[in-house]
């Protein structure tokens, strides 16, 4: 019924930056709530921003004053703009599609690298 498909991903020095571009294919996206996540190698997967369809934001601890979640719904499309870039922030993200009595939706990720 959805399908979630991440972009962006790469390698990238520390302290530089990155967005990450997350394409649903729904018929009617503004609805949804969506978020990223992102999983490192032997770490649980950990919540990193949401949006909601009415455009609220939330971010973890870690990546506030460095990363922006936003979405176009005309596009169907949200995006996860990573300045600042740290080595710990080295994972797979993954994009997330959620509706209440609908559940949720999971892409397949995109790799980010930060190393110099």
């Amino acid at each position: 019924q959805v399908q979630l498909v991440e972009s962006g991903g790469g390698l990238v020095q520390p302290g530089g930056s990155l967005r990450l571009s997350c394409a649903a294919s729904v018929a009617i996206f503004n609805i949804y709530d969506m978020g990223w996540y992102r999983q490192a190698p032997g770490k649980q997967r950990e919540l990193v921003a949401t949006i909601t369809s009415g455009g609220s934001t939330n971010y973890a601890d870690s990546v506030k004053g460095r990363f922006t979640i936003s979405r176009d719904n005309a596009k169907n499309t949200v995006y996860l703009q990573m300045n600042s870039l740290k080595p710990e922030d080295t994972a797979v993200y993954i994009c997330n599609l959620n509706r209440r009595f609908l559940g949720s939706f999971w892409g397949q990720g995109t790799q980010v690298t930060v190393s110099s």
